[in-house]
């Protein structure tokens, strides 16, 4: 008796579960597909902000971010509000903006991979150094931003993508 209601109740739980679990999955594939049309909406706009939470400089260890910074494009210029440690071959006297400037952007190139990752590469030049940006969107919107300056070490940094419209 005691068995029958013990294997009763696991055939229900089995059952709501397998009814909740597809609607779950749904949802879940709603929320990837909106977000791919945002980052898609974004680029093709040339509209949107990466957040930075880590820096990976080319020596030394990694640190998270304590500060807000970021890149923004707008348009075709480049907001870049970046922290640098690394080593300057030639950097001008007391040592420069580092990666902290607005210039506009030259060359700017973005495919599309098989896997659904954007790929975007723009230059951009200030009056201390050219710089070249690499930047990788994922389609859950984490981002990675690869930052080859002609006068300095490379350095790394990820982060967040984000757009002016909200994620409904």
């Amino acid at each position: 008796m005691k068995t029958t209601r013990i294997l009763r109740t696991t055939l229900v739980c089995l059952l709501a579960l397998c009814a909740v679990l597809p609607a779950s999955a749904q949802k879940r594939k709603e929320k990837e597909v909106r977000m791919e049309r945002k980052i898609q909406k974004a680029i093709e706009t040339k509209r949107y902000k990466i957040s930075v939470n880590y820096v990976l400089p080319q020596r030394g260890n990694g640190r998270a971010a304590t500060s807000n910074y970021s890149i923004e494009i707008r348009n075709d210029s480049l907001f870049s509000y970046l922290p640098y440690f690394g080593v300057a071959h030639r950097a001008p006297y007391g040592g420069g903006k580092g990666l902290i400037f607005d210039a506009p952007i030259n060359q700017y190139e973005s495919k599309k991979d098989k896997k659904g990752r954007v790929r975007i590469q723009f230059d951009v030049r200030n009056e201390e150094d050219s710089y070249t940006y690499y930047v990788t969107i994922y389609s859950n919107g984490s981002a990675n931003i690869d930052v080859r300056p002609t006068n300095k070490d490379s350095i790394s940094f990820t982060g967040e993508l984000e757009t002016e419209t909200p994620i409904d």
